[in-house]
């Protein structure tokens, strides 16, 4: 008889676990070192995209007689800042296959059907991480304009490209990985680990732990900046409920009509029922 998934896991032992963790990081960074050298060769162009929000602010405000600008104060800050954009920007480009390596991390001894769950969750993973980073580029002008607009007049606010960079790429990786706490929902849905009832049942608790985390996670904290994100997560997460619940009713279902069906992996089938003979 095969070992079921719950056995194959408890089977693996520590050293097993930490060889499986190595080998995951070893692929995710590899993938991500081989994407830095290759935006490395195109920083100029990548480097005239990340700056364009605050570029256009920065306009703005000197139209409106604030002295904002963009500075690097270091002798090796151009050279940081080159290594840190060519980073996220590998980050972003390779996201398929880092998210991939660390989905089969956390679910080993899956099987053919599974590893095709595995695939399509990696699938999705990806546009809806690069949404999330997009939302955030799309909106980071808003909170920069909010920002710049406490400058008063005749005073220089001269900012470290760095620190501008740090602040966009938290707002980038933020969103974007908050995008994928949805996706993470139908999944462990589908491995029937999480049913829908049980985040209908806290959705007060749900929502106030999107709020904290969007107040904590986002660069500034403002309620601008944190309700941007926090609006969009819980959309997704109330459509990743919905699906949830409907592949709940459809478990349901099948259980209802097959007994066996509704036993977990270690649990053993009923004995059947002796027929009698006339």
């Amino acid at each position: 008889m095969p070992a079921t998934k719950v056995q194959r896991f408890k089977e693996m032992s520590l050293v097993e676990h930490l060889r499986e963790l190595r080998t995951r990081l070893f692929k995710a960074s590899l993938a991500i070192v081989i994407g830095t050298v290759v935006a490395w060769s195109f920083y100029p162009r990548i480097f005239e995209i990340l700056s364009q929000p605050v570029n256009q602010i920065v306009e703005e405000a000197q139209a409106n007689g604030r002295d904002v600008r963009l500075v690097l104060g270091g002798v090796a800050d151009a050279f940081v800042l080159q290594i840190k954009v060519s980073v996220v920007t590998s980050m972003l480009v390779t996201s398929p296959i880092w998210i991939y390596q660390m989905w089969r991390f956390i679910t080993p001894g899956l099987y053919r059907k599974e590893k095709l769950r595995a695939y399509l969750f990696a699938g999705v993973a990806t546009p809806l991480f690069v949404s999330g980073a997009v939302l955030a580029y799309i909106f980071l002008p808003i909170g920069l304009k909010l920002l710049f607009g406490f400058t008063p007049l005749g005073v220089g606010n001269y900012v470290p490209v760095d620190k501008y960079l740090n602040f966009f790429l938290r707002m980038v990786l933020v969103f974007g990985v908050s995008f994928l706490a949805p996706l993470f929902i139908v999944m462990l849905n589908i491995f029937d680990v999480l049913e829908a009832k049980a985040i209908t049942s806290r959705w007060r608790v749900v929502v106030l732990a999107v709020f904290a985390f969007s107040a904590v996670a986002t660069p500034t904290g403002d309620p601008v900046n944190m309700t941007l994100l926090a609006v969009p997560v819980l959309l997704l997460i109330s459509i990743a409920t919905f699906i949830a619940w409907l592949n709940d009713k459809r478990r349901a279902r099948a259980r209802k009509n097959d007994p066996v069906l509704g036993l977990a992996d270690d649990e053993a089938s009923p004995e059947p029922t002796p027929s009698t003979e006339l």
